[in-house]
């Protein structure tokens, strides 16, 4: 019972983890050290648009979450994308990363959430 409802509360919470990092982060651009980031990852000529469509492509991924639909492969999706960038980044652009090699332990913490979330913690029945 208590672990349904932690169901909604945590659908929220992994949304808006995507929709802060995509809107503020990026396509706002109000921590330039995101662009920093692409820049050295893709290369400083493109980077300002380039971090802008990761931006956009982090929303669509919270309007993926809340919308349900295939939900198991949008989180999936998720733990794929979180672990692909944060070992690209770790690699090859740790200077630059909020919390430096403790980032890695952040991303495997969200990783972790979203596989309890989705594999662990049982759905609410639809009323």
């Amino acid at each position: 019972m208590v672990t349904t409802l932690l169901y909604r509360p945590l659908t929220y919470l992994i949304a808006l983890v995507w929709l802060a990092n995509g809107l503020l982060c990026k396509v706002l651009g109000l921590v330039p050290r995101h662009e920093a980031i692409v820049a050295r990852i893709l290369g400083p000529a493109y980077a300002g648009p380039l971090t802008r469509l990761i931006g956009l492509a982090e929303i669509g991924m919270a309007v993926w979450l809340l919308s349900g639909i295939k939900r198991r492969w949008c989180v999936l999706a998720q733990m794929g994308l979180v672990a692909t960038m944060n070992t690209m980044e770790y690699v090859l652009a740790r200077d630059l990363l909020l919390w430096g090699r403790a980032n890695a332990l952040f991303a495997s913490l969200f990783v972790g959430l979203l596989y309890y979330y989705e594999f662990v913690l049982p759905r609410p029945s639809a009323r």
